[in-house]
C-alpha cells in the first residue's frame, strides 16, 4: 500500500538537490543529443517531413519520458494529418489529495483544477557568427552553460517538467492534475497549434495554471515571471524595377534603384532617425500596473538592461568606442523592448555577396520584415494595415508587393491571484534567495494569447532560462544550467502550492 501523501509543502532544498542530480546525470546529456539534431521549424525547413529531424526529437523526448517510469504519467505522440506532431502527457491529481479531502472536509486542497505545461521542440535556423569552437548543432558544455541551438529555446521544457513532477512525487507532496503540450511549430508562429488544442480540449480539462517554459529572465539571480509579450507582423517586402539586371553605368540615373524605392517605402512606416514607428495604430497605451512593475524591474536591473547585449566597438583615434543604445534610461529601455512597436529587417534577397557584386543595377530588392507589436495591438489588423501602407502608391509605379504576411497577437498577463503571487515569491526566495521579479518580453509566444482566451480564469506562469547573453535565435545560444536547476525546483514548489489554490 502506498504511504499517505504528506500535507507539507515541498521541501525545496531536497527538491533542488534531486533536480540538480537529474540535470547533471541525465538531462544535460539528453539536451546535448537534442542540440545535435537540426530540427528546424517548418518555416525554415519546408521538407521537414522528408528530413525527419522533427520526428526524431519528438520520438527521443517521448522515449525518455517513458523510460522515467513516472507513476501514473501517460504520454503519447499526437498527429493530425498534414501537421507537425505534438507530445501530450497527463497525470491525475495525487491520490492522497483526493483521499485526504474525502476524510477531512477542512482540507483546502483543490484537486479539480489542472496545471498545464507548455514547451516546444522545433528550432530556429543556424544563423552566422558562432565562435570558432561552437556551432548550432555541435553541443558544448562549458562552465555551466550548454551551448547550441534550441536547448534553451526551449528543448529543455519537457525534461524540466518531468523532473519537477518527479520531485513532487519523491516527497509524496499533493499536486493537482497535470497535463503537458509540447509542439513543433512554435518558431513558425504555432500555426498548427490551434487544431491540436481543439482536438485535445476535452482532455485538457479546467486549466487553472499554465506553466510556459519558453520565456526569459532579467538575470540569473531570481525567478522571473513574464507579464507581457509583444506580438508580431512579418512578411516579405519586394520592389521590382526591371526584368533582368543591366549595366549600372548604362542605366543608373534613369532606372530608379530598387533599393532606393524600398527605402522610400519604409519611410512611410519608420522614422529612420529615431526608429519610431509612425502609424498610430501600431501603438498602444501601457497599462498602469505594467508601468509600475517595469519601474521596479528597472530598479533591480539598472544599466544591465542594455549592457547585456554584444555591442560592436569602433576604433576612434586609437581609442575603442562602444556602440550606443537608443536610450540609457533603464525604465525607457524596458518599455522600448516590450511595449513599443519596432521594425527589424531579418533577411535580404536580390543582392549578391560582396565577392560577386559587379557593376550591375539589380532588377529587384526584397527585405524580410519583422515588426514587433505592443501586447494589446491586434496582429491581423496590423498585417492588413502594413500591406496597404507599403503597397499603395508605389514610387515610379514600381512593382511593390508585401507577401508571405503573417501575424501573431501579443499577450498581457491576467491579474495575479494572491495565492499565485505568494507562491512565486516563496519559490523564488527558497530557490534563489531573492523575491520574484516581473518583466515583459519583446518576443512572441502565440500560444499564450490563445490560452488566455481559451482559459480566461487560469493563472499564467510564463518563465524560462533565456537570461542575459543567452542569445536565442542568434549565435552562441546557451542554456544556463545552474539557473535551469533552480527554475525546475521553483516550478515544483509552485505546483505544490497550486494544490491549495483558493
Amino acid at each position: 500500500m502506498n504511504a499517505p501523501v504528506s500535507t507539507n509543502i515541498l521541501n525545496t532544498p531536497q527538491a533542488l538537490d534531486q533536480v540538480s542530480r537529474a540535470w547533471d546525470q541525465d538531462i544535460v546529456k539528453q539536451l546535448s543529443d537534442y542540440i545535435a539534431i537540426p530540427a528546424k521549424s517548418p518555416m525554415f525547413d519546408p521538407d521537414w517531413e522528408q528530413h525527419g529531424f522533427i520526428d526524431t526529437v519528438v520520438r527521443n523526448a517521448y522515449e525518455w519520458v517513458q523510460a522515467q517510469k513516472v507513476p501514473g504519467l501517460q504520454i503519447e505522440i499526437v498527429r493530425l494529418a498534414g501537421r507537425t506532431p505534438v507530445l501530450f502527457f497527463e497525470l491525475a491529481a495525487s491520490q492522497g489529495a483526493t483521499e485526504s479531502q474525502a476524510s477531512n472536509p477542512d482540507d483546502k486542497r483543490d484537486s479539480s483544477q489542472t496545471v498545464m505545461f507548455y514547451g516546444h521542440l522545433d528550432k530556429q535556423p543556424e544563423f552566422t557568427g558562432w565562435r570558432a569552437d561552437l556551432g548550432p548543432w555541435t553541443p558544448k558544455y562549458l562552465e555551466g552553460k550548454l551551448y547550441g541551438r534550441g536547448g534553451a529555446d526551449d528543448g529543455y521544457a519537457i525534461y524540466a517538467a518531468v523532473a519537477a513532477i518527479q520531485a513532487l512525487q519523491s516527497q509524496q507532496v499533493a499536486h493537482p492534475r497535470i497535463v503537458g503540450l509540447v509542439e513543433t511549430c512554435e518558431e513558425s508562429g504555432s500555426y498548427d497549434l490551434l487544431p491540436y488544442i481543439d482536438a485535445l480540449k476535452p482532455r485538457l480539462g479546467e486549466v487553472g495554471l499554465v506553466i510556459c517554459l519558453d520565456s526569459g529572465a532579467g538575470n540569473y539571480d531570481q525567478l522571473w515571471l513574464t507579464n507581457s509579450l509583444r506580438g508580431m507582423a512579418s512578411g516579405v517586402l519586394k520592389v521590382e524595377v526591371l526584368t533582368e539586371g543591366v549595366h549600372s553605368g548604362d542605366a543608373s540615373g534613369l532606372v530608379p534603384s530598387s533599393f532606393r524605392i524600398l527605402r522610400h517605402v519604409l519611410d512611410r512606416l519608420e522614422d529612420s532617425a529615431t526608429g519610431r514607428l509612425l502609424p498610430a495604430q501600431f501603438h498602444c497605451e501601457v497599462p498602469a500596473d505594467r508601468l509600475s512593475q517595469a519601474q521596479a524591474t528597472a530598479n533591480i536591473l539598472g544599466d544591465e538592461i542594455y549592457k547585456r547585449f554584444p555591442w560592436a566597438h569602433a576604433d576612434c583615434g586609437g581609442a575603442s568606442q562602444s556602440m550606443l543604445p537608443t536610450t540609457t534610461d533603464p525604465l525607457q529601455a524596458l518599455l522600448n523592448r516590450t511595449w513599443l512597436p519596432t521594425l527589424s529587417v531579418t533577411g535580404v534577397e536580390g543582392m549578391p555577396d560582396l565577392q560577386n557584386a559587379g557593376n550591375v543595377l539589380r532588377p529587384y530588392t526584397a527585405f524580410k520584415l519583422s515588426l514587433r507589436l505592443p501586447p494589446l495591438v491586434d496582429a491581423a489588423s496590423a498585417v492588413a494595415d502594413l500591406k496597404t501602407l507599403l503597397e499603395d502608391n508605389a514610387p515610379y509605379q514600381a512593382k511593390v508587393t508585401f507577401d508571405h504576411a503573417a501575424g501573431a497577437t501579443g499577450w498581457n498577463a491576467p491579474s495575479t491571484a494572491p495565492w499565485f503571487e505568494q507562491a512565486l515569491n516563496a519559490a523564488s526566495q527558497s530557490c534563489f534567495g531573492a523575491p520574484c521579479g516581473y518583466i515583459g518580453q519583446g518576443g512572441t509566444i502565440p500560444l499564450m494569447n490563445m490560452l488566455s482566451m481559451g482559459f480566461p480564469k487560469a493563472q499564467m506562469m510564463v518563465c524560462g532560462v533565456l537570461g542575459p547573453k543567452s542569445n536565442a535565435h542568434g549565435p552562441n545560444e546557451f542554456l544556463h544550467v545552474p539557473y535551469a536547476k533552480k527554475l525546475t525546483a521553483a516550478v515544483a514548489q509552485v505546483i505544490a502550492a497550486a494544490a491549495y489554490a483558493a
